[in-house]
């Protein structure tokens, strides 16, 4: 197949050279990602300014297309500019840390893989639940694996997989559980700092807390060392609501 792969830690990040390797053994691979890295920021994309590619090399040869933007800006520029031909498919990571329950919304790795789908691409995002030093080559054959299956899996129009892989050895990995995605939340912080010209700042910190994690949740999946796949679509619209509105009257039409 020929895959456009992004992230959103940056062109250097471990993660993403991992699943390089394992990809390009068996599809014809374009690496278009961050120059610096965007985690965290959803699905911006740059209006007000214009966006510069550069091209990276590693041990001297062509790695990939380094962009002064967002995941998803990435995403646009290598479909309608860069690349010859349309890619069969988007992929998306491998995240430095988990992309769990409502982390989506904020996750530019997802985001990027939501650009995919948005521009009719089928599109597969992938991160590895932990921080700290890691290594990424277990999971890189499992998203490598998954990728492989991706034709046979008829993802719907609209639809993306959102895969979490246990940072856990290969053996410790129970399985793929097909999840929904569970609500998270964070115990945040502002930390109040003052920089060294007197000027005051505020650091955002916070530790991840559970709303609710029912047994089929990508949550409790990875607690129990299952690889989470989770269909999500970028459709944000609550169709039972939306009925109940139109039979309580509110509706003209």
């Amino acid at each position: 197949m020929r895959i456009l792969l992004t992230n959103d830690d940056g062109i250097h990040a471990d993660g993403l050279l991992a699943l390089y390797q394992a990809l390009r053994r068996r599809h014809a691979v374009t690496v278009c990602a961050p120059e610096a890295e965007q985690s965290a920021v959803g699905h911006a994309i740059s209006l007000s300014r214009p966006l510069r590619v550069k091209d990276v090399r590693k041990n001297g040869r062509f790695y990939g297309y380094a962009v002064d933007g967002t995941p998803a800006d990435c995403v646009k520029i290598a479909v309608r500019t860069i690349l010859k031909q349309r890619p069969d498919l988007v992929v998306s990571g491998i995240n430095h840390g988990p992309n769990l329950g409502s982390d989506v919304l904020y996750s530019g790795t997802v985001s990027a893989a939501t650009e995919g789908v948005i521009l009719g691409i089928p599109s597969l995002a992938f991160s590895l639940a932990a921080y700290g030093r890691l290594d990424f080559r277990v999971a890189a054959g499992i998203a490598a694996a998954l990728v492989g299956r991706a034709t046979r899996l008829h993802m719907p129009s609209g639809t993306l997989l959102n895969v979490n892989i246990p940072a856990v050895g290969r053996k410790k990995i129970r399985g793929i559980a097909v999840t929904t995605q569970g609500i998270s939340c964070y115990a945040e912080n502002f930390v109040r700092r003052t920089d060294p010209r007197g000027r005051v700042y505020y650091w955002l910190t916070g530790k991840a807390r559970w709303r609710r994690k029912p047994e089929d949740s990508d949550i409790t999946a990875i607690e129990d060392n299952y690889v989470s796949v989770t269909p999500l679509q970028f459709d944000l619209t609550d169709h039972a609501y939306r009925a109940q509105l139109r039979r309580a009257g509110l509706s003209v039409r």
